[in-house]
């Protein structure tokens, strides 16, 4: 098999080719969001142990360690959707349950779309087919996106990553359309085709408790391991092949001097872990809006 450009990377949610610095300023910024949001949960727990630690009435504590029962309660559930709300078109992403310091706003810094991810501790409803379709045209038609692909055709055409372009407007609408079609066949597959094919949510569900190694660790599971319409556990096809088969399509539309077999693997592998680093955005990013920058919508 043949692929496109060696290298891909990923700006507000999409995924092109030579892209290498955007990628290390993803990456960068995301360790800073991870850092910050990390102290920020650890001041918190260091004020509530303090609080503990002081002497209350009898009846006070009592009311403490049923709070406490039923929180661990609520944390040792896997998050995901509850079957029992039968299925919605609607993507949900927070419910009465949330707590406001652990909502998923709509927009990452108000312009990234975060559609995907739900709220921790929400109760949702199952997504039915529909709901994939809207969502997977949501994330492909956001007017966000326009703007990306707008940027990065621009760096493309900068860096001539592919010299069979040329120059001029007409390579600039060459490289735009290659980009938007990128991420269109990827969103397809990840968040709708495969979906429905295999019965599972393509949403992001925040765990939202635990430790900055534990919840990490959990946010790159999610790369191999997805809930199901049914609210139950599955190996996460619809990530792992929809990459694959992005990847692979990709060859029929880019110059032949860039189809191999190792760039295509290259592009695929490289889109798993700019999605397996979204992720770990997505899980402390509700922390870093609330402790940081303070925001309540």
């Amino acid at each position: 098999m043949v692929g496109p450009p060696e290298t891909k990377t990923e700006v507000l949610g999409y995924t092109t080719n030579h892209m290498r610095i955007p990628y290390r300023a993803i990456s960068l910024a995301g360790s800073v969001v991870l850092l910050t949001a990390s102290l920020g949960a650890q001041e918190a727990k260091t004020v509530d142990a303090s609080a503990a630690a002081l002497p209350d009435a009898p009846s006070s504590t009592l009311e403490q360690e049923q709070s406490s029962s039923r929180q661990g309660e609520s944390q040792s559930q896997q998050p995901g959707p509850d079957p029992k709300l039968g299925e919605s078109s609607v993507p949900q992403q927070n419910s009465a349950q949330t707590p406001v310091a652990k909502e998923q706003p709509k927009r990452i810094l108000y312009i990234i779309p975060n559609y995907r991810a739900v709220s921790a501790y929400a109760v949702v409803a199952l997504l039915d087919a529909k709901g994939k379709f809207r969502l997977m045209l949501d994330d492909t038609f956001d007017y966000s996106t326009f703007i990306s692909v707008g940027i990065l055709a621009g760096i493309g055409m900068a860096q001539n990553n592919v010299p069979q372009f040329g120059d001029g407007a007409d390579a600039y609408s060459r490289y735009y359309w290659h980009i938007f079609v990128d991420q269109a066949v990827g969103n397809a597959f990840t968040e709708f085709l495969l979906p429905v094919a295999f019965k599972q949510d393509p949403r992001y569900f925040t765990k939202g408790h635990g430790g900055f190694f534990n919840r990490t660790g959990y946010a790159l599971s999610r790369l191999a391991i997805t809930r199901t319409d049914s609210g139950g556990s599955q190996i996460n096809f619809s990530e792992i092949i929809g990459n694959g088969a992005a990847a692979g399509i990709a060859d029929l539309y880019y110059p032949p001097t860039d189809r191999t077999w190792t760039k295509t693997g290259q592009r695929w592998g490289q889109q798993l872990a700019l999605d397996a680093t979204f992720n770990v955005i997505k899980e402390f990013w509700p922390d870093f809006r609330h402790s940081v920058l303070h925001q309540k919508d």
